[in-house]
C-alpha cells in the first residue's frame, strides 16, 4: 500500500509508469472526486481557502491600522479637565477693531452639573436626536458609518457624518481645530477609535454627563444648565418635554437655530426632534434613560402639546452689547458652516472680517435717517449690502435700522432674508436674452398683451396681463429703452422669449432659473414660477442680488461674497486666510458691459425717471430700482467697478408701505452711500468701466433698432457684441412689398391678379398687430410715424393657390370702349371664394382721377354677369373717364379693377355754336388696348414718410 497524502487515485501512475486500469466498485453513496459533484466540492474548498486567507489579511491590516492610529491618539485620561478649559473667540473688523467676544465673563454662562440633575426628557431628546443607539454601541455605530459612507459615495460629497455622542465628545475635546474640520476617512477612523477607548475607560453616564455639559446651545449658553437658564429661566432638572425637545435641536447649528432671529427654522427643527422622539418611543417601547427609573414615553398628543407649549412661550431676547450685531451674527453663521459648530466657541479664535467700519457707519446712518423720514409712509425697516466686486469682500452689511427694536423686528437681518425684488430682477432677464441672441437694439412692442401665467401655451389658467408702472403703453421700444425705463410688458415678453425653465428638447441649462442660479441666486426653488418672475415674483436676498450686480461690475466674472479675511488660533497661528479667487466667468464680458451701459444711461431712463433724478451721480454708475406692486418692498442696486451696493426699504412683517417706490424709498440711501463709498474705497476717483475688445458701434434706426432703411425717420448709435450685430435694414419697420390685395399676403405666382406695391409696417408681434389695427393709440402712433392710411401690416407669408380668391371684373363696358350713348349699362362679375364683404363702383374724370364719385355700393355678390348700374353720362364732358370697381373683404382687404373709357356722345341739335374741329376728338387708336390681367396703370402715390 502506498502511504502519504493525498492517497493515490485509482488509475493514477507516476510519470514514466504505465497506468493499469483498475476496476473500483462503488461502496455505498461515496463521492467520486472525478465526478461533477467532486469538482464542485473542490471548487468550494478552494473558495473557502481564499476567503479565509483574505479575511486573515484584512484582519491583519485592520489591526495594523488600529495600532498605527492608536499610537498617535491623545491621552483620554483627563477628559474632565479638558472640558473645563477653553478660550474666548473674538471677532474683529478689517482694521483690527474688536466687534464682539463670543464668550465674555459678563454674558457667557457655563455651570457643570451632574447627570442626575438633568431632566430625563432632555436626555431622551438628545439620545433620540443625536445617537439612538448610545447605550448599546461601543462608542461608534458601525451600521451608521457604512450608511453614511454609502450616502456620501452616492452624492459625491459629505452629506452624512454618522457621529455618535461619544465621537462628538472625542472630536470636541481631543482634536485640534484643524483636525475637527477635516473630511477624511483617516480622521473618521481616529475618531471612532478614540470613541471606543473612551467607552472602554468611562461609563455611559460619565460620557453623557461630559457631553451635556460641554455642548454649545447658542446665545452664549455652554452646557445644559446655562441653556435652561438662558432660554427658559429655569434649571436643567425642571425642563419639560417641550423645552427639552427645543434645546436638543439647537447644538447642530446654533447660529441658524436662533429663536430670536430665525424662529421658523427653530420650530421646524423642534418638530424633527419630536418626531425622532416619537419614533424612538415606538421602537423601544418608550425611551430608556439611565438617570431615571421611568422610561420616557412620547405619543402624538404629547408631540402636539410640546410644540404648542414652545410656540406660545414668550421668549425674551438676551440683552448684551455688541458692535454691528447683524454682522457679528452673520459671521458666526459663516464660521459654523466652515468649522465644527463647537470648535469656534472654545478655540480662542481671532476672526478678522471684511467689514469696513467707516463705510458701515455711513450705511447704518443713511438707513436710519431714511427710515425716520418715512414715518408717514409707514416704513420701519431697511437694509444695505456693499461688496467689492473684484474680491467679493463684504464691506458693509446693515440688517435693520435698530437691532434692538422689537416693534420693528430689528433682530431680523433683512440683508439676508428673502424678499420680492420687483424690477431689480430685470437686468438678469435681459442678460439671459442676450445669451440667446438679443441685443440692446432688439425691438419689443410695449402694447397690451395677454400671456399664459406659466409661459406655457396650454396653460388653462386665466391670462396674465401685465401693466406698466406708469399705466401707459409706449409702443415699439428697444431693449435699451425698455430696461432703462423699467417697462414691465417688454420685460415679461423677454422672459417669455428666454423661458422660465430649461428647454426639455435640449440638454442645455438655458432657462432663466438656472441663469439666475449661475449668477449666485439660490432662493428660486419653487416649481410654480410664472412670467411675473421677471417683475419680482420670486424671493431673493439682498446679499445674493447685490452679489449678482457685483458680477456685472466685475465684467461678468462672479466672485462669491466673502465675510472673513483670516483666522488666528489662540497661539497666533494662522488657521485660515482668504485668498480672493479669480472667479468664474458666468456671463460674457460683452454682455456685462452692455447691461452696465444701459443701467448707466441717464438719457435713456429720462422718460421714466427724469433727467435729474436721484439716480444721477457726479460720476458714472449703473443702477436699477425695484418696487413691488403693493409697496411692500423697495429696492435700489447699483455699482461701479469699485463697489456694488444694494439697498432695501420695507417692513419685515410684510406690511405695505404708502406710496413709496424704489426711487423715493431706497434710491436716496443708495446715492448717499455710493458717494461715500467712492471716497472710502477709490479715494474719490471712481474707476471707469473698461470696454472689452469684442464690441462694435453701429448706426441704427432709433425706432426699430435695425440698420436704417431709406425711410427711417431717426438714427442713433448703439453698441453691439461683434458677433451679435443689429438686424439688417430689410427688417426695418418701414418696408415696401408687393402684396395680394385680397388676402393681404405677399404676392406670388399663385396670386397675381390683384397685386400692388404698398408701403407696409414690418411687425410680427401679434399683440402689436392688434394694437396697430384696432387701438386708437396704435393708429395715432402709426400716423405720427408717417405710415399711410389705411395702414398695411407686412404679411408674414406668401399667398397660396388655396387661399381665398376674388372674382372681379367689369364686363361691359370694356377697357378702351367709347361711350356714344347714355345711359350706359355697367355689367360686372363680383364674387369671392371666402370673405366677401361688399362692393363699390366709382368713376373719375381723366386717366388719373383725383376725385371719385360713387355709382353703386352694396353687399350683394354677383357670381354671374349682372347689370348693376345704368350710368347716365349725358351731363359728363367728353373725354377720358375711369371706372373703378372695388370689392371689400370682411378682414379689411380688397380687390380692384379699372377700365378707362372715352365719352363721345352724339352732337346735340345744330345751333349757331360751331362744331368743334374733328381733330379735337380722341381717336380710337389712342385708347390703350385692354389686357386680360389688369395691372396698375396709374402712378403710385408718393409714400409720405420723412427721409433721414
Amino acid at each position: 500500500m502506498t502511504s502519504g497524502y493525498p492517497p493515490a487515485r485509482p488509475g493514477y501512475a507516476p510519470p514514466g509508469q504505465a497506468s493499469v486500469p483498475t476496476v473500483v466498485r462503488p461502496k455505498g453513496r461515496g463521492i467520486s472526486w472525478m465526478s461533477n459533484s467532486g469538482c464542485l466540492l473542490r471548487a468550494a474548498f478552494a473558495s473557502l481557502f481564499v476567503i479565509v486567507m483574505t479575511a486573515l489579511c484584512g484582519v491583519s491590516i485592520m489591526f495594523f491600522q488600529y495600532y498605527r492610529i492608536a499610537s498617535t491618539l491623545p491621552n483620554i485620561g483627563d477628559l474632565r479637565n479638558r472640558a473645563s478649559q477653553f478660550e474666548t473667540t473674538r471677532i474683529f473688523d478689517r482694521n483690527g477693531n474688536l466687534l464682539y467676544e463670543i464668550l465674555d465673563p459678563n454674558a457667557g454662562r457655563r455651570t457643570f452639573i451632574p447627570l442626575k440633575n438633568i431632566s430625563p426628557y432632555l436626555v431622551a431628546a438628545t439620545i433620540a436626536t443625536e445617537d439612538k443607539g448610545f447605550y448599546s454601541h461601543p462608542g461608534f455605530d458601525l451600521t451608521a458609518i457604512f450608511r453614511a459612507f454609502w450616502q456620501n459615495y452616492q452624492s459625491g460629497e459629505t452629506v452624512s457624518g454618522a457621529s455618535t455622542i461619544t465621537q462628538q465628545l472625542a472630536r470636541s475635546l481631543l482634536f485640534s481645530p484643524e483636525e475637527r474640520v477635516e473630511q477624511t476617512y483617516d480622521r473618521k477612523l481616529r475618531e471612532a477609535i478614540l470613541a471606543s477607548e473612551i467607552t472602554r475607560r468611562y461609563s455611559k453616564d460619565q460620557i453623557l454627563e461630559l457631553y451635556l455639559n460641554e455642548i454649545f446651545y447658542g446665545n452664549l449658553a455652554y452646557g445644559i444648565e446655562a441653556a435652561a437658564e438662558t432660554y427658559f429661566n429655569t434649571t436643567a432638572d425642571q425642563l419639560t418635554i417641550g423645552q427639552a425637545a427645543f434645546l436638543a435641536g439647537l447644538p447642530q447649528t446654533p447660529a441658524v437655530y436662533d429663536i430670536y432671529t430665525n424662529p421658523e427654522a427653530v420650530f421646524s427643527r423642534m418638530e424633527d426632534v419630536l418626531v425622532l422622539m416619537y419614533q424612538a418611543s415606538q421602537d423601544q417601547d418608550c425611551i430608556y434613560v439611565s438617570n431615571s427609573t421611568q422610561r420616557v414615553c412620547v405619543d402624538p398628543v404629547i408631540v402636539v402639546g410640546a410644540l404648542d407649549e414652545i410656540k406660545q412661550y414668550p421668549f425674551s431676547p438676551p440683552v448684551y452689547s455688541q458692535r454691528y450685531p447683524h454682522w457679528v451674527n452673520f459671521v458666526r453663521s459663516q464660521l459654523e458652516q466652515q468649522y465644527d459648530p463647537q470648535t469656534i466657541y472654545r478655540s480662542g479664535f481671532r476672526v478678522y472680517t471684511t467689514l469696513d467700519p467707516a463705510l458701515q457707519d455711513a450705511a447704518q446712518n443713511a438707513i436710519s435717517q431714511q427710515v425716520q423720514s418715512m414715518v408717514a409712509n409707514r416704513a420701519v425697516g431697511g437694509a444695505l449690502v456693499a461688496i467689492r466686486p473684484a474680491t467679493g469682500e463684504i464691506l458693509a452689511m446693515v440688517g435693520s435700522p435698530d437691532f434692538y427694536s422689537e416693534a420693528a423686528s430689528g433682530q431680523v437681518n433683512m440683508a439676508n432674508s428673502p424678499r420680492q425684488p420687483g424690477s431689480s430682477m430685470k437686468p438678469l432677464t435681459y442678460t439671459a436674452a442676450f445669451e440667446k441672441g438679443w441685443t440692446p437694439a432688439t425691438l419689443i412692442w410695449d402694447v397690451p398683451t395677454e400671456f399664459s401665467p406659466s409661459g406655457l401655451p396650454n396653460d388653462p389658467s386665466p391670462p396674465y396681463v401685465p401693466v406698466n408702472y406708469d399705466g401707459r403703453f409706449h409702443g415699439p421700444v428697444t431693449v435699451r429703452s425698455a430696461l432703462a425705463n423699467s417697462y414691465n410688458i417688454p420685460a415679461v415678453k423677454t422672459l417669455y422669449f428666454v423661458g422660465i425653465n430649461d428647454n426639455p428638447e435640449t440638454n442645455q441649462q438655458d432657462g432663466f432659473i438656472n441663469f439666475a442660479r449661475r449668477m449666485g441666486i439660490t432662493t428660486l426653488e419653487r416649481g410654480d414660477y410664472g412670467l411675473s418672475l421677471t417683475l419680482g415674483g420670486g424671493e431673493v436676498t439682498l446679499l445674493e442680488l447685490t452679489g449678482a450686480y457685483a458680477t456685472y461690475a466685475n465684467m461678468g466674472r462672479r466672485v462669491p461674497p466673502a465675510a472673513i479675511l483670516r483666522i488666528l488660533d489662540s497661539a497666533g497661528n494662522e488657521v485660515y486666510s482668504y485668498q480672493p479667487p479669480g472667479g468664474e466667468q458666468v456671463i460674457r464680458p460683452e454682455h456685462a458691459y452692455l447691461i452696465s451701459s444701459i443701467l448707466a444711461d441717464n438719457d435713456a431712463r429720462a422718460p421714466a425717471f427724469g433727467a435729474n433724478s436721484v439716480l444721477r451721480l457726479p460720476f458714472t454708475a449703473s443702477v436699477k430700482t425695484g418696487t413691488t406692486n403693493d409697496f411692500r418692498d423697495n429696492w435700489t442696486l447699483g455699482y461701479t467697478p469699485d463697489i456694488a451696493i444694494g439697498v432695501w426699504i420695507g417692513n419685515p412683517d410684510y406690511t405695505p408701505m404708502v406710496n413709496t417706490s424704489g426711487l423715493s424709498g431706497a434710491a436716496p440711501v443708495w446715492a448717499s452711500v455710493m458717494q461715500a463709498a467712492i471716497q472710502q474705497v477709490a479715494g474719490g476717483n471712481p474707476s471707469p468701466f473698461q470696454r472689452p475688445p469684442g464690441l462694435v458701434d453701429q448706426i441704427i434706426c432709433a425706432v426699430s433698432g435695425t440698420l436704417p432703411s431709406q425711410w427711417c425717420p431717426q438714427q442713433r448709435s448703439e453698441t453691439f457684441a461683434a458677433d451679435q450685430p443689429p438686424l439688417p435694414k430689410e427688417k426695418d419697420l418701414w418696408q415696401k412689398v408687393v402684396v395680394d390685395t385680397w388676402t393681404g399676403l405677399l404676392a406670388s405666382p399663385a396670386c397675381r391678379d390683384f397685386v400692388d406695391e404698398k408701403p407696409v409696417i414690418n411687425v410680427s408681434d401679434e399683440s402689436a398687430r392688434r394694437w396697430l389695427r384696432r387701438d386708437p393709440a396704435g393708429q395715432a402712433w402709426a400716423d405720427k410715424m408717417g405710415f399711410p392710411r389705411p395702414l398695411v401690416i407686412a404679411p408674414n407669408r406668401e399667398c397660396r393657390a388655396d387661399d381665398p380668391r376674388p372674382q372681379l371684373s367689369i364686363l361691359a363696358p370694356r377697357n378702351g370702349d367709347t361711350l356714344t350713348f347714355s345711359p350706359a349699362g355697367i355689367y360686372v362679375l363680383a364674387d369671392a371664394t371666402q370673405g366677401f364683404g361688399g362692393l363699390r363702383l366709382e368713376f373719375g374724370l381723366g386717366e388719373k382721377p383725383v376725385e371719385w364719385k360713387t355709382l353703386y355700393q352694396g353687399q350683394q355678390k354677383f357670381n354671374q354677369p349682372e347689370l348693376i348700374h345704368n350710368w347716365d353720362i349725358s351731363d359728363l364732358p367728353g373725354g377720358v373717364v375711369t371706372l373703378r370697381l372695388t370689392m371689400f373683404s370682411v378682414i379689411e382687404t380688397y380687390a380692384e379693377t379699372y377700365v378707362r373709357l372715352l365719352i363721345q356722345l352724339p352732337a346735340p341739335t345744330p345751333t349757331e355754336t360751331p362744331t368743334p374741329p374733328p381733330t379735337e376728338t380722341p381717336t380710337p387708336e389712342e385708347t390703350p388696348t385692354p389686357t386680360i390681367t389688369p395691372t396698375p396703370w396709374f402712378i403710385l402715390p408718393t409714400w409720405p414718410f420723412p427721409t433721414p
